[in-house]
């Protein structure tokens, strides 16, 4: 680790006395460089000068790099930090416990989905369905189930839920295909560019369709489902889901057809 001489101007160091100092080598000095981490002066016969500011900055560098942290996150992190490392590195480490917490409840939902699955395969053909049916409605309650809720209320929420409870194999496979027809027609659509075009209009018309299946014709109101098409661009959920399916863009283009056709 660097032990840098008191921080002034007049402190300065040869690449070798500086490598010898942090206890890395001239190439890695240079390639710090190359990266953008390091951006030593040049003296007037071409060598590179570095300054105790710049020793400050190697440590920096040097103990991020001993954390595991990539040189391209730590070149992030420094372009951001401006004087103020320390709080850059927190708001990183907030940001890297987020992504934990989100990946542990992806591992436990993939172990209930495992788990699911082999019960489900020990059953016969009709419980096997129904447990199916069970099993996405929980999924989609857990993943969605708050927001909808908080939008929409409890009573509409469950309704819809039961709905998809009393669904008949026949009605269930229904849904499920037109759920894939749309992500393609939604790839169809986009290849036109016109979120208003004959194609985006039958997009939307299939949306519409899918949504009344899943609510119920009785409850499905235009209002509601532009709703849902703004919930679609507040979640990182529904955008992964319609941008994985059809392409980047997916889920605005969407949206812009679904505004489009409920006017």
């Amino acid at each position: 680790m660097v032990k840098a001489k008191a921080e002034r101007d007049d402190v300065h160091y040869a690449v070798g006395e500086l490598a010898e100092l942090a206890g890395v080598s001239a190439r890695t000095l240079r390639y710090y460089e190359e990266e953008g981490l390091l951006r030593p002066s040049r003296s007037a016969n071409g060598y590179r000068v570095y300054t105790a500011r710049d020793a400050k900055r190697l440590a920096s560098i040097l103990s991020m790099r001993a954390c595991g942290l990539s040189v391209a996150t730590i070149h992030r992190l420094l372009a951001r930090a401006e004087g103020d490392l320390r709080h850059v590195l927190h708001a990183h480490l907030l940001t890297l416990s987020a992504q934990r917490d989100s990946l542990d409840e992806a591992i436990d939902r993939t172990k209930a989905a495992i788990a699911s699955l082999e019960r489900i395969e020990q059953m016969n053909e009709s419980d096997a369905f129904e447990a199916l049916k069970g099993e996405k409605i929980a999924a989609n309650e857990r993943t969605f189930g708050r927001e909808a809720r908080a939008r929409w209320g409890d009573d509409a929420v469950d309704a819809a839920n039961e709905r998809m409870r009393s669904a008949s194999r026949g009605e269930w496979d229904a849904l499920e295909r037109l759920g894939e027809e749309i992500n393609r027609q939604l790839a169809l659509a986009m290849e036109t560019g016109d979120p208003a075009g004959a194609e985006a209009m039958e997009l939307a018309r299939m949306h519409a369709r899918w949504i009344q299946g899943h609510w119920g014709a009785g409850r499905y109101t235009p209002e509601a489902h532009r709703g849902l098409a703004q919930m679609y661009l507040a979640d990182d959920r529904f955008r992964a889901y319609y941008d994985g399916a059809a392409g980047a863009g997916a889920t605005e283009f969407l949206v812009k057809a679904l505004e489009a056709y409920l006017v």
